[in-house]
């Protein structure tokens, strides 16, 4: 049986190569505060929210509706895939106990294989009860399967007849197998045969006769005659042993795989449960085929800073189809970085089939998500911050292709604002060039003033609100660039509250 809750044709890959950049994505967006959230403690969770949110990066319109789905039915029903999730991890604990693997004697392998297999049925009829109570609750093609699969390939008549067959090849009455003799007399051709003796009452076994066939005994200090015995039962169970053991391993991963896709649909239950504990908005996002650029957002917000925060978080709307390239400039403190970061956020998020921190989202698929964030001073650089940050960026470039996404936030301010400006330019202008799509903070106004006179139709500039009283409304606007970045409110607000203004 599969699963094919991540997929609707294929198990999901945990082994799946996570992407090159996945420290600097993790740093720079806070993912691990998005992944804790999801796991609420457990590290499985935590393990597998990681490796599923960036095998969205490959996702395409269909996976992402595929998954969509079982998240919405996930968060209909809370309980009962908790119940499913603590029922598969529970089997796998007591599985892991008695499962010895496929590497030992027949005898061991046939009686750990029987112990896990009959272990697994308890579960397999309270998966398929779950299934007959529950599966009108459920709307996703993927959990409307697989509760199908339970009801029909887990009938009492099945398990029944399983069980028969494990109590028999626990050899209660002893082995009965045929071999021939081949050269020298040597045994072979051992064949494991099926009792055909007839069930009779202990009574009739005491005053019955004894048996017809022809009968030896060891003697109990015949040790080499015992090992003779011992090696011979060996070679007629082994294929037994060995198909058995298969079957067991299949039954063991089953579960594992169902746990490790349920496990995603926790996580996006535990992270429904903490923003709708904040009143905070959620939507399932519209995703677009990749290549078009359509971007169309309401309410966005930093999801990972709300998560930090007790009060709700102002949100924000933008109309960017058919942009390629958005400059978000303004006041500091203004927002601008919580809005980069949320952009990042939502698009990891949409793409691996989660809903997504805002109000409504629409946007396109990227290939590929990478950031260039400024670095603090660190005193193991081998170099200074501005060759720092173009060595990065010659990383980035050396990986990134057409309809990626490259979110910059305040790169190349290290040097002076007319070098940085110039390299900035000619930087996002080979991007565009590329379709690649740009996000870019910045207080380089030469450089964002010089996108916004050539009145770029792909372009859109965004502006951090600032109030005449210097207070922010963390709220983004279109707007023209502006030379000001009003560090004189910092300034008021950390040295003198009554700075004389020139």
């Amino acid at each position: 049986m599969k699963a094919f809750l991540m997929y609707p044709d294929r198990d999901f890959d945990t082994k799946q190569p996570l992407p090159w950049n996945e420290r600097v994505l993790t740093q720079d967006l806070g993912l691990d505060t998005l992944f804790q959230a999801m796991a609420n403690g457990d590290e499985f969770l935590f393990e597998i929210a990681g490796k599923a949110v960036f095998s969205g990066l490959e996702s395409d319109v269909d996976t992402i509706l595929y998954r969509q789905q079982v998240v919405k039915d996930s968060l209909n029903n809370p309980v009962l895939i908790r119940e499913l999730y603590v029922l598969v991890v529970d089997q796998i604990v007591r599985a892991r106990k008695g499962w010895w693997g496929l590497s030992h004697s027949p005898d061991s392998l046939l009686y750990s294989s029987v112990l896990l297999i009959e272990s697994s049925l308890g579960t397999l009829r309270k998966l398929r009860a779950i299934a007959e109570e529950s599966s009108s609750q459920f709307s996703s093609e993927a959990l409307s399967t697989l509760f199908l699969l339970f009801r029909r390939e887990l009938d009492e008549e099945y398990l029944v007849s399983i069980q028969s067959h494990l109590t028999e090849l626990k050899f209660r009455k002893g082995t009965l197998f045929s071999v021939e003799l081949g050269q020298g007399n040597e045994a072979v051709n051992f064949m494991l045969r099926q009792s055909q003796e007839e069930r009779v009452n202990w009574f009739e076994r005491l005053l019955g006769k004894g048996p017809t066939a022809y009968t030896f005994r060891i003697d109990d200090r015949d040790e080499t005659g015992a090992q003779i015995l011992s090696d011979m039962r060996h070679q007629g169970i082994s294929r037994v042993a060995v198909a058995l053991a298969e079957s067991a391993d299949h039954v063991l991963n089953f579960f594992k795989m169902l746990r490790t896709e349920l496990a995603f649909y926790v996580g996006c239950i535990n992270l429904y449960d903490r923003l709708v504990a904040k009143n905070e908005p959620i939507c399932f996002p519209v995703a677009v085929p990749i290549g078009e650029r359509r971007r169309c957002l309401v309410g966005l917000y930093d999801v990972c800073l709300s998560l930090q925060m007790q009060d709700r978080l102002v949100g924000n709307a933008v109309a960017a189809n058919d942009k390629s390239l958005i400059i978000i400039t303004g006041a500091n403190q203004g927002g601008k970085s919580s809005f980069l970061r949320g952009i990042g956020l939502a698009q990891l998020m949409m793409q691996c089939g989660m809903f997504v921190a805002a109000e409504a989202f629409t946007a396109q698929i990227c290939s590929a998500i990478f950031t260039h964030y400024k670095r603090e001073e660190d005193a193991t650089m081998k170099s200074g911050k501005f060759d720092e940050e173009l060595s990065r960026m010659s990383e980035i470039v050396d990986r990134i292709g057409p309809n990626s996404m490259l979110l910059f936030n305040e790169s190349f301010a290290a040097t002076n604002e007319r070098e940085g400006s110039e390299i900035a330019r000619q930087i996002v202008s080979a991007l565009l060039d590329r379709q690649i799509e740009v996000f870019y903070v910045t207080h380089l106004y030469e450089f964002a003033h010089d996108f916004f006179a050539r009145k770029r139709e792909d372009a859109l500039f965004l502006r951090a609100e600032r109030s005449m009283d210097g207070s922010r409304s963390f709220r983004l606007f279109e707007g023209e660039p502006l030379e000001t970045a009003f560090g004189e409110d910092l300034y008021r607000q950390v040295f003198d509250s009554n700075v004389q203004t020139a």
